[in-house]
C-alpha cells in the first residue's frame, strides 16, 4: 500500500509523522506522541482525503511556537509531493 512516509516534526509534541499516499489520498495517518485525542481524531478526518486537499484545510493551524500537529501534517505532505 505504497511507500510509508515519516516526517520529523517541528516545534509540536509530536515526535513524529507517518503515512501514505496512494492515487493522490493519504492513507495510515499516525503521530507518535502528542495529544492522542487530538491525533487520533486528525488522522481519521483526513483518511482517504484528497493530499492536496488536506494541505489546503490544514496549512496555516497554529497552536503553540506557531505552528500545530496538523500544520506539521500538511507540511509534511507537501515535502512528500514535491520529492
Amino acid at each position: 500500500m505504497g511507500n510509508v512516509i515519516k516526517y520529523i516534526p517541528h516545534g509540536v509534541c509530536s515526535k513524529e509523522i507517518s503515512f501514505n499516499i496512494v492515487d493522490g489520498k493519504l492513507k495510515n495517518v499516525e503521530f507518535v506522541k502528542g495529544c492522542p485525542g487530538n491525533a487520533q481524531g486528525v488522522s481519521r478526518l483526513v483518511d482517504g482525503m484528497n493530499a492536496v486537499d488536506v494541505v489546503r484545510r490544514l496549512k496555516g493551524i497554529k497552536c503553540q511556537n506557531g505552528t500545530s500537529c496538523p500544520d506539521q501534517l500538511a507540511t509534511a505532505i507537501e515535502h512528500t509531493l514535491r520529492e
